[in-house]
């Protein structure tokens, strides 16, 4: 998985959907944790996004031009309209789906063609039919006409892929074996569409007169059009609440309750299932960055590296200067960008001071592996001489603009900003291209910091999602312990406490002063937290919220961020935990211990062990305070209840005028006990029947044992326990209210007499 120090959340806690009260973060976090499964679904594909920069309450726009602020990396195809040349962004990796999120783009709008690895225009490689129920038509009847086209695709050898648009309709997605033009995709699309409208006259049109669709399903054929978009497979829309284009099974498709499904639903079903469009789309045609650099050596003559494969991308962040010894001595400056190292000859190598400045040639692109090449190349093979490394280490871009053609006049000129943090060589470095392939090299000026002092960290975020298919090689398993994050400075006896949001917290941790004195020898910056142990040594939030004078509270580490006046910043993972675990030998500091084997393996001594769930931390990733990083991922073990609706309250905003929470029981011997509220997992239409449900349910009187808690009683609607719901919790507390839950649907299978503890 890619990093996303290039994206930069902003203002993570705007609301976008106000209905639903979802936060740009959380828009964010779903378009990084469904990345692996609708990038084959968008990639080589120019994107049109639809944007709500203010929330779904408040205008969008379309946007079609990439912006000339937009990033360098992100990759552009280029379509010649009536009206002029537009240059299109395309989305093939995570990072530009977090860039995608951080515009507040919720729609991700695509063609069915994708470009051809030369950048042209290429054919169709998928069919699209958009099913647009008119006026009084029901979700059965979209049904019904979407299982008539796949029994018409069926019939000349084609699968249908069906899909909740997450808006009114459905979508029915036809991959094409032998990709043909959209024009060809759109008389096909066209024919099938007559034929329907033919065969059920009373249901379908192909017609696209709006006055010709009350009580009819429009069949929309024309979205195959190569100048049309259809909205994305996975990609949110810009509705009440956050529903997402759906991929369904055909069994769905049969249920006459089907309907459309939210964000974090969607999440859930790709845990359970995967991608239900797996078969949907081959890989997108990739630029082979490499294909100049193998082109000048064969692999049986020279020892230096020639893979086969297309370069993945990497971390961003690792360079090497190579010394090169050969018809003249010069130096290689390479920089690791999205799987390839991006390089220079720099005859007098990079300058060591701002006075002068050093001419450094762009060369070919070399591939990953030469960041630990050294040796000699054979006489008579290109390069040939001998090559040592003369210095490797980290680097972090302010700017990369590297031009595709150094001699295109019409091009930007390329442009390097970076920072190094090697063993010989650091310093913040500017290249700036004067002409072709001729650059200048030039050391800066103001010498910004590689890292900032120890009082500006702020703890890195992890990404949720799931282990499962993550292997103990490229992987580290930790616990996830149930307390609260801090940062923890010791500095020669000295101890300052840091909470997530900065906050001054030493005061409130008097059991942590020995700390100061097991680290009085150092100044060290700690990653952890906070725990309380139950009586099993188990970590227990439950105990760290109450937390006596008996509890036993100790500080876990995790990380170190600083250590005796350098930065750790850039290091491996796998080299700061080593420091950390040197720094813990025979004192008081606990680090503890990783979770052996791959990602199910820890996810199962977690549940074991009554963990919160496991953090899978990338072997070569380094720290980014105060990011979420796709490095770092989180998967939670979540626990489910069977409740009692025993009221409702209202709504707030969108939901003004229907149900914001449902006030949750479980019986207990003496009536039903409070377990708490529920206000998320709903989808509209959920909202909608439970209300419905509920009225003739109304009553004066308190169902629960107790009277709620005053904050909880506020504009509460009683109504008699008599039904029974199901929700997704992460813990439940000593007076059993649940927390964090999220609504998974009425039990209508379940009695409230048959509602127990689980």
């Amino acid at each position: 998985m890619e990093r996303y120090e290039r994206v930069r959340l902003t203002n993570p806690d705007k609301v976008l959907y106000p209905a639903s009260s979802t936060t740009k973060a959380e828009v964010f976090d779903y378009y990084l944790s469904i990345a692996e499964v609708m990038l084959p679904h968008i990639a080589g594909r120019p994107v049109t996004r639809k944007r709500w920069p203010n929330g779904v309450a408040e205008a969008s726009f379309f946007e079609k031009q990439l912006a000339s602020s937009a990033p360098d990396w992100l990759e552009r195809g280029t379509i010649v309209h009536k009206s002029g040349t537009t240059t299109y962004p395309i989305v093939n990796t995570r990072e530009g789906l977090a860039w995608i999120a951080q515009q507040a783009s919720l729609e991700v709008h695509v063609p069915q063609w994708r470009f051809s690895s030369d950048g042209s225009q290429g054919p169709a490689t998928r069919i699209v039919f958009d099913l647009d129920p008119g006026e009084g038509v029901t979700m059965p009847q979209l049904c019904e006409v979407a299982q008539a086209v796949r029994e018409l695709m069926s019939d000349i050898g084609l699968m249908t892929y069906p899909l909740t648009s997450g808006s009114k309709g459905l979508h029915l997605y036809v991959p094409l074996a032998d990709p043909i033009s959209s024009r060809g995709a759109s008389v096909l699309a066209k024919r099938v569409a007559v034929q329907l409208e033919q065969a059920m006259p009373k249901l379908v049109t192909a017609t696209m007169t709006r006055s010709l669709r009350a009580q009819k399903v429009f069949l929309d054929w024309s979205q195959n059009n190569a100048a049309k978009t259809t909205i994305a497979p996975y990609s949110l829309r810009g509705r009440d609440y956050p529903t997402v284009a759906a991929p369904r099974t055909w069994d769905e498709i049969g249920d006459p309750d089907l309907r459309h499904l939210r964000f974090d639903e969607v999440l859930q079903r790709i845990s359970d299932h995967g991608d239900l469009l797996a078969g949907l789309d081959d890989d997108a045609p990739v630029a082979d960055k490499l294909t100049t650099y193998r082109s000048m050596r064969d692999a049986t003559k020279t020892p230096e590296p020639v893979p086969r494969d297309i370069p993945v991308t990497g971390n961003n962040d690792r360079f090497v200067i190579q010394e090169h010894h050969a018809r003249r001595l010069h130096y290689d400056l390479r920089l690791e960008r999205d799987g390839v190292l991006v390089s220079w000859a720099v005859p007098k190598n990079l300058p060591d001071t701002t006075a002068v400045n050093h001419l450094a040639v762009h060369t070919e692109d070399h591939p990953i592996e030469y960041l630990t090449f050294h040796g000699a190349i054979p006489k008579g093979e290109y390069g040939a001489g001998n090559m040592v490394i003369w210095d490797t280490g980290t680097y972090e871009a302010e700017k990369f603009r590297v031009p595709a053609d150094p001699d295109d006049p019409d091009a930007p000129k390329g442009e390097v900003i970076f920072t190094l943090n090697g063993n010989r060589i650091d310093g913040r470095y500017a290249l700036i291209q004067t002409e072709g392939k001729n650059w200048l090299a030039h050391r800066m000026k103001d010498q910004k910091s590689a890292a900032p002092e120890p009082t500006d960290f702020a703890p890195m975020l992890a990404t949720e999602g799931s282990v499962d298919k993550l292997k103990a090689t490229q992987w580290v398993f930790e616990g996830k312990w149930d307390g609260y994050r801090l940062l923890v400075e010791a500095e020669h006896g000295r101890l300052q406490l840091r909470s997530r949001r900065g906050r001054d917290v030493t005061a409130e941790y008097p059991q942590f002063e020995a700390l100061a004195a097991d680290l009085a020898d150092h100044h060290v910056v700690l990653d952890g937290e906070a725990v309380a142990l139950d009586d099993h040594g188990v970590p227990s939030f439950r105990e760290m919220q109450n937390r006596a004078r008996s509890t036993r509270v100790e500080f876990w580490a995790f990380d170190i961020l600083w250590l005796d006046g350098r930065s750790l910043l850039r290091a491996k993972y796998t080299d700061r935990r080593k420091l950390l675990e040197a720094l813990a030998a025979g004192g008081g500091l606990i680090v503890p211990e990783q979770l052996a084997g791959d990602g199910p393996e820890a996810m199962e001594h977690a549940r074991e062990h009554k963990f919160e769930g496991v953090v899978a931390k990338k072997r070569d990733s380094t720290y980014q305070p105060g990011r979420r990083s796709a490095s770092w991922i989180k998967d939670k073990i979540w626990n489910t209840q069977e409740v009692v609706i025993g009221g409702w309250r209202q709504g707030e905003g969108g939901r003004s005028s229907g149900i914001g929470a449902l006030v949750l029981g479980v019986p207990g011997p003496d009536g039903l006990q409070f377990a708490g509220r529920v206000g998320t997992g709903f989808t509209e239409k959920e909202l909608t029947k439970l209300k419905g449900m509920l009225k003739p349910l109304h009553t004066k009187e308190s169902p629960f044992d107790k009277p709620l808690p005053k904050l909880d009683a506020k504009g509460v609607t009683f109504v008699r326990p008599e039904l029974v719901g199901e929700v997704r919790y992460s813990e439940r507390t000593t007076d059993h209210r649940l927390r964090q839950p999220s609504w998974r649907g009425l039990r209508p299978d379940k009695a409230p007499d048959e509602v127990v503890w689980e």
